[in-house]
């Protein structure tokens, strides 16, 4: 057998004793920092693996490159989760992978639409218990059998996520159209500007963000071989935000991130207007959809994504960390070209 851990090949004999020190000699080296994110390959009999580790957020994204369900595969990829610290596992996958990775204990947690262009793509993820025993890492008895991958049901997470939408859904109307006794709110002009990552005023409010408690992202890669892209969004009052993209040209889509989210009135309205002018550059740039994430607490934010067209599509359960705290995150997903399709 033989493990493959950033091209260097090592004796089966010794593949995780040396895959740790291979990756630990490369992480001094700088060889495996990709914007917060490592990345792990491994190659054996049972496995063909990439492992992209968030640090920050204690997850993991699991990229598979030989298809169907195997017990190895399942414990390979937790056991390594427990030693490097990680809470939460997911992946990516098409739809006819889908019913895989329920085999091997993952639950279908959300989809974005429109992410391969003509197909959506399904996240499906699995917590890590640091206690589990051995035998605990084996695939639950009864989903070897299970072919159907329809989604749990509703729980206290998804009903708690459920409220956050539907107070979101009630702000972005008032928002539009106003009450009995207000007119429609007036959004602010917002100002968008493309900048360099190492522009100071994005290190700078990235680090304020960090140090106050206020980031929702420090900017990670979500994925591999992608463009991320930096933008600078300003209105009236002050109002500064910055944003970034992560996109895959051969697919047409974008993950879009703000640094920070609304805390007073002023800025909610400037962040529904700051994300209604970045995607109506992505759309003028030929992007065909978007998606996004934001923590399942935080109706402001929500009220942005519901107000400028976004469709809750998931829940990512124990998913994201702000202020410390590690918390669920709702899917966003927005096909910006053909919005009808949706």
């Amino acid at each position: 057998m033989v493990a493959k851990a950033w091209g260097e090949r090592v004796d089966s004999r010794t593949s995780e004793r040396v895959l740790l020190r291979d990756r630990a000699s490369q992480v001094a080296a700088g060889a495996t920092s990709n914007r917060g994110v490592e990345e792990m390959f491994v190659q054996n009999d049972s496995v063909s693996l990439c492992l992209l580790l968030n640090r920050r957020t204690r997850t993991m994204r699991v990229i598979d490159f030989r298809a169907g369900p195997s017990h190895a595969k399942r414990i390979f990829v937790l056991r390594l989760a427990k030693r490097e610290g990680i809470e939460k596992v997911y992946t990516l996958v098409e739809r006819d992978e889908v019913s895989t990775w329920v085999k091997l204990g993952f639950a279908k947690e959300a989809n974005i639409a429109g992410f391969y262009k003509r197909s959506d793509a399904l996240i499906l993820g699995c917590s890590v218990d640091a206690n589990a025993s051995e035998s605990d890492l084996r695939v639950p008895i009864g989903l070897e059998e299970d072919d159907d991958p329809t989604p749990d049901a509703p729980s206290a997470a998804h009903d708690f996520a459920e409220k956050t939408l539907v107070h979101a859904k009630k702000h972005a109307k008032e928002l539009s159209e106003g009450t009995s006794k207000t007119r429609p709110t007036p959004l602010p002009l917002t100002k968008i500007a493309v900048v360099r990552e190492t522009d100071a005023l994005v290190k700078k409010a990235l680090e304020k963000a960090v140090r106050t408690g206020r980031a929702l992202t420090a900017f990670e890669a979500f994925g591999r071989d992608v463009e991320r892209r930096f933008f600078h969004l300003t209105s009236r009052g002050g109002f500064e935000l910055v944003a970034s993209t992560e996109s895959q040209s051969c697919f047409g889509n974008a993950f879009v991130e703000l640094l920070t989210g609304p805390k007073t009135e002023p800025e909610r309205l400037a962040t529904v207007a700051a994300l209604r002018a970045l995607c109506d550059k992505l759309l003028a740039e030929g992007v065909v959809s978007c998606f996004a994430m934001s923590a399942s607490d935080d109706v402001a934010l929500a009220t942005a994504y519901v107000f400028n067209g976004f469709r809750r599509t998931g829940l990512l359960q124990n998913h994201v960390t702000v202020g410390g705290l590690r918390k669920d995150a709702i899917v966003w997903s927005r096909k910006l070209a053909n919005p009808a399709d949706e």
